[in-house]
């Protein structure tokens, strides 16, 4: 009896044995299938830290060469273009001839005018020999006072209309070397406008010319140039002798020149909030040409305190500009930040961020506060300011975190 007793009670504590032993594995199964789900069902994102922002960075501005200097030249007599003798990218001295114009209305005036002088001249002369001989006579009884004075008053208005006649002599003499259109200093002949044969108009020099002009030529001194750039109203104060730019030319990737600082404007334009800054580049090999666009690289100070962070990692919605931050427990929290200079590839972060705090890169446009995510490592490369997970500072453990299998387990 005593046996069979015992017997039963080994039998029953197999049964229980089994029976314990099969919900513990079922439990452990389920368990671990739940952690597998909960991994799986994980987002995996890239993860990046905050950095110290650079002491110095590039501005890169649009610019725009213009030559020492550069004047378009109209002609000063109405008439035919006659000949021209400096084609596009002819080099020219100052004083040199570009084009003659036949004007025959203009020679016609010019020869009226000496001939009038020839019978002002003669006038004159008559008048003043006339009053020469009553001034002779005066104080006897052959003139009187009156007589002479008139003699002497009439040779004083021929004089006067010798001098008219001489001046109109003198215009018209001017504007016959108009005809000769010359080269105001030396330079390069960046425009020729007119042909042979060519009717012309008069420009500016006479009030009396009616009708519209057009240019003939452009000649530009290209000995040094002038580079021409708006800067932003935030680097005004970088704007002082002494400073220094490279000029990049797209046609000539690779290729740095150094541009000088002149002057600036003084002034910000209300429309852009800009500048006009004037810099300038020697060019005495001639090879850069008016007219050409360049990008101009100014070096200026920057603020290392001020935090940055891949532009990425940056997420515009309805709030504005957030981040996703990261918890100990790979929870996503979208915060709003604030913003400062773009850089380039990562931008200024002036409030909302935390140095140490990992941020989410490249974000997806479902990603969901209080969303569960899992870092991974960085694509090589990927983003100049991705860090792989192994240099990120490692988050502390969360609360009642098992650490048997490597997993941790949210409560």
């Amino acid at each position: 009896m005593k046996r069979r007793t015992m017997w039963g009670f080994g039998v029953a504590a197999v049964v229980v044995a089994a029976f314990l032993y099969g919900v513990v594995g079922r439990e452990r199964s389920l368990s671990a299938l739940a952690r597998s789900s909960q991994q799986q069902a994980a987002l995996p994102v890239e993860v990046v830290v905050p950095q110290p922002g650079p002491s110095r960075v590039s501005l890169v501005l649009p610019g725009t060469l213009r030559a020492w200097y550069e004047a378009p030249i109209f002609a000063q007599v109405s008439g035919y273009v006659q000949s021209w003798s400096a084609d596009f990218g002819t080099p020219v001295k100052a004083g040199q001839l570009l084009a003659t114009i036949g004007a025959p209305s203009l020679d016609a005036q010019y020869a009226a005018a000496e001939a009038n002088l020839r019978v002002a001249e003669d006038n004159y002369r008559l008048a003043a020999i006339t009053a020469k001989r009553w001034q002779a006579l005066a104080g006897t009884v052959a003139v009187s006072q009156q007589e002479v004075d008139v003699q002497v008053a009439g040779a004083a208005a021929r004089k006067a209309e010798l001098d008219v006649a001489a001046q109109q002599v003198a215009r018209y003499a001017a504007l016959e070397a108009f005809k000769r259109v010359v080269a105001p200093f030396d330079g390069v002949v960046t425009a020729r406008l007119t042909d042979v044969g060519s009717y012309v108009n008069a420009a500016g020099g006479d009030v009396s010319v009616r009708g519209s002009s057009s240019e003939l030529f452009t000649v530009a001194d290209v000995h040094a140039m002038r580079v021409f750039v708006a800067v932003p109203q935030d680097y005004a104060g970088e704007l002082r002798a002494g400073l220094t730019a490279r000029l990049h030319l797209p046609s000539q990737p690779g290729k740095l020149i150094e541009a000088k600082f002149l002057t600036t404007a003084g002034a910000f334009s209300p429309d852009t909030r800009t500048a006009v800054t004037e810099l300038t580049v020697d060019n005495s090999k001639h090879t850069l040409w008016p007219g050409t666009y360049v990008e101009v690289e100014f070096q200026v100070p920057a603020d290392p305190r001020v935090l940055t962070i891949p532009e990425q990692a940056l997420i515009f919605r309805a709030n504005g500009a957030q981040v996703a931050i990261i918890d100990a427990l790979n929870r996503v929290h979208l915060r709003n930040v604030t913003l400062g200079e773009n850089l380039g590839q990562i931008v200024q972060v002036t409030s909302g961020l935390s140095a140490g705090e990992r941020l989410v890169n490249n974000a997806p446009a479902g990603l969901l506060e209080g969303q569960t995510v899992q870092p991974v490592t960085p694509m090589p490369g990927y983003a100049a300011a991705s860090q792989t997970l192994e240099s990120l500072p490692e988050p502390p453990p969360p609360r009642g975190a098992a650490s048997g299998d490597g997993h941790t387990s949210t409560p």
